[in-house]
């Protein structure tokens, strides 16, 4: 495609940024100055404000893509003697699994059909039948489907059987409001690149202070030992222990500055959810179905289901609507043919309008026989 042309990814990260969160990458930062530690240690305060009021809390960033600061969080507040159960109803549950296994944490896997959420009642079982479990980790929002799973749900759970909570909300946090104290989260992990419409470089993990103080000396890694990251942040002014991505800490500072801005998660949620609501109405009357049920899926992506005996191709449907500078996902579900559409990032409601007339464009242009809605 030609660069110079403009183009909406409608995938759940990295997604769209504004003009604006993108120039500010242009000045370089070195990571030893006051005034970019000054950014960082701003960030770190307001992350912890966005997900709770109260002084319980604290924030750490993690060089790397948001699996890292999974990994990150798994490998270091879980102690030697720990237990984990792992929630894996999709990709993203299922790399957790891998993380608690390749670092050889004793792992109970509750695996769980893709299209339908997490069952409390199956968790509260295994939770009774194993008291060696010290954790449970969970996928917020899996973006393999869409689906939202019931993080409060499952943290009051957690909470009466008085285990740590590990809640994933890379795709959901910034754009779906929620605290700490709603979800019942210990620690929660997120993205630069997700719902607060950064760019990719770094994630972060919100913890409940008490409990990442009691983890110092479980990291069974050395560059992602939460705790040290933490201490070093904390005790000299927002210092990285390595070399930390200047420029996107940049770059989120000015993301957040824009989620402030537009209103607020609650504002930006709204916004989300009309552009889902556009899009799979749109879509639904071009002929796509989607995946799974209204009350299951999330405002962050929406899988859709190849429809059947068209002559339908996703790469051929990808390539002609990204010459439409519309960029789509494909699939990751195992046992169905699906493409996703993401509906975050810098994206309005107008644009997911000009995305319908478009794919409606690429359905006449290559002869697919769409079932009508």
């Amino acid at each position: 495609m030609d660069p110079e042309i403009p183009y909406l990814l409608l995938t759940p990260g990295p997604l769209t940024t504004s003009r604006t969160v993108k120039e500010v990458m242009l000045r370089d930062y070195c990571t030893w100055d006051d005034e970019y530690n000054d950014i960082v240690t701003d960030i770190r305060e307001r992350l912890a404000r966005l997900a709770s009021e109260s002084d319980a809390y604290t924030s750490v960033l993690m060089q790397g893509s948001g699996t890292f600061s999974v990994e990150a969080t798994l490998g270091s507040v879980i102690p030697p003697e720990g237990k984990v159960l792992i929630v894996n109803n999709g990709a993203y549950g299922n790399r957790m699994v891998q993380i608690a296994r390749r670092l050889r944490i004793a792992c109970v896997e509750l695996k769980l059909p893709e299209t339908r959420p997490a069952d409390v009642a199956e968790i509260a079982a295994a939770l009774s039948s194993d008291a060696s479990i010290t954790h449970v980790a969970m996928v917020h929002c899996e973006t393999s489907t869409g689906m939202l799973n019931p993080a409060a749900d499952v943290g009051r759970l957690i909470h009466e059987h008085d285990r740590v909570y590990i809640l994933d909300a890379m795709s959901s946090f910034g754009g779906i409001p929620m605290t700490m104290e709603e979800t019942g989260a210990h620690f929660l992990v997120s993205s630069a690149n997700k719902c607060i419409q950064g760019v990719p470089g770094f994630g972060f993990t919100i913890a409940q202070r008490s409990l990442l103080e009691a983890s110092r000396g479980w990291a069974r890694s050395l560059s992602l030992d939460l705790y040290d990251q933490w201490m070093e942040m904390e005790t000299k002014h927002g210092k990285w222990r390595y070399t930390s991505p200047t420029h996107v800490v940049r770059a989120f500072a000015r993301a957040l500055d824009e989620l402030d801005a537009e209103g607020g998660v609650a504002v930006r949620y709204e916004r989300y959810r009309e552009n889902h609501r556009r899009l799979v109405e749109g879509y639904r009357q071009l002929g796509f179905r989607p995946l799974l049920p209204p009350e299951w899926r999330s405002p962050i992506i929406t899988s859709f289901v190849y429809p059947e005996d068209t002559g339908f191709r996703f790469d051929t449907f990808y390539a002609a609507m990204k010459r439409r500078r519309f960029v789509l996902y494909p699939g990751k579900v195992s046992d169905a043919d699906t493409f996703r559409v993401g509906t975050i990032g810098h994206v309005y409601p107008e644009d997911i309008d000009e995305l319908v007339a478009a794919t409606a464009d690429v359905v006449q242009a290559l002869n697919l026989k769409l079932p009508t809605a």
